[in-house]
């Protein structure tokens, strides 16, 4: 009879470790994930390097917005990319100059380094249905949508809600 109670408190230790170790992969997989920068392309805003805890519950409902920087699978080679959405699906977007108009209207950009960009021109084009346009703050290194065109929402793995 004295030997039960060990096994018992055995058992509930190992039934609860179980559980916050299915809470946490549920939790990984579903609402946030931790992720490493792994290129330049956002400098300053986030350097290679850079632990970003990614939000994956808003953009599987279909909240993506623009200024918001997402994960997502690039179309240029599939790997995880990390971008901030410029424009959503409808918008016009174009870049004279090295400063970005959405909609014809200047976008003040104070995250991009304008003065290491000289005579980028781009556009204008239309963001499709169900589409982000991607670009990176790091702008003249940058392999974004321009490029690769427009990425489809359901590309969108998440968004980074914070860094670390």
């Amino acid at each position: 009879m004295g030997r039960s109670a060990p096994r018992r408190s055995r058992a509930r230790l190992a039934a609860m470790v179980a559980a916050v170790l299915g809470v946490v992969l549920l939790v990984r997989g579903v609402v946030v994930e931790p992720r490493e920068v792994a290129s330049e392309s956002m400098e300053p805003t986030l350097y290679p390097g850079s632990v970003v805890l990614v939000d994956k519950l808003g953009p599987r409902l279909g909240e993506v917005h623009r200024e918001d920087v997402v994960v997502f699978t690039s179309p240029q080679d599939g790997r995880d990319s990390v971008k901030r959405v410029v424009a959503v699906a409808g918008q016009h977007v174009a870049i004279r100059d090295a400063e970005l108009y959405v909609d014809g209207e200047h976008v003040d950009e104070p995250q991009v380094d304008h003065s290491r960009i000289d005579g980028l021109y781009f556009g204008p084009v239309t963001v499709p249905d169900g589409a982000v346009f991607v670009l990176g703050d790091a702008r003249s290194g940058s392999i974004d949508s321009r490029v690769y065109g427009a990425v489809p929402l359901g590309a969108i793995h998440g968004r980074v809600a914070m860094v670390w």
